[in-house]
């Protein structure tokens, strides 16, 4: 069976032209590694740059786009699989069941959302797949230190914020997400007693 990497990311270019370089050389990258591509199922911005380099690198492409956003989003007529559902709900948990892992690029609220629904889902142990930022251009490094916030805080235990791995080399961030092992599961409340 093929492994297939979720990869969730704007469907604009964002304001640096290493952002399309980036996406362009993850999608060769996973194409390279027998990965197939799941992902919004947009032409257009990142999400277009990554689908179109998975195909020109003769992959598997896998596009999943609500009817509502077909047109805002300009769905890709060319992929392996374009598959229209009703809603970003069904999006979300139909990338998520076709996927072995994620991968967060650059993007805006859309990205950041969908990662951190399928991290929460792999912290309450909903599945063992693992959740990556690709971390263009330091692009996630505010995110990071926040998030390394929360664990200095008590609001999340430091085994969770390491189960989100942060690498900024494509051929690192496959190897990281390769090797991933999800953590035995903890409880994480304390009971009062």
């Amino acid at each position: 069976m093929t492994m297939r990497l979720c990869v969730f990311c704007g469907s604009s270019s964002g304001s640096k032209p290493i952002y399309v370089e980036m996406a362009t050389c993850l999608g060769k990258a996973l194409a390279e590694n027998g990965i197939g591509l799941v992902y919004g199922g947009a032409s257009v911005g990142l999400m277009g740059a990554v689908a179109d380099a998975v195909l020109a690198n003769g992959g598997e492409v896998i596009g999943i786009i609500p009817q509502a956003l077909q047109e805002k989003e300009i769905a890709h007529q060319g992929l392996t699989d374009l598959r229209v559902v009703r809603s970003m709900h069904e999006r979300k948990a139909l990338m998520a069941e076709l996927s072995d892992g994620f991968i967060a690029m650059p993007g805006g609220i859309g990205t950041l959302e969908e990662l951190f629904e399928v991290w929460t889902w792999g912290q309450l142990g909903y599945h063992a797949k693992p959740c990556a930022l690709f971390n263009v251009e330091g692009f996630y490094n505010g995110l990071a230190t926040f998030l390394d916030n929360l664990v200095e805080e008590a609001f999340v235990k430091s085994n969770h914020r390491e189960m989100l791995i942060v690498e900024d080399d494509v051929a690192r961030l496959l190897t990281a997400i390769d090797r991933y092992e999800a953590p035995v599961l903890t409880k994480w409340i304390k009971s009062s007693e």
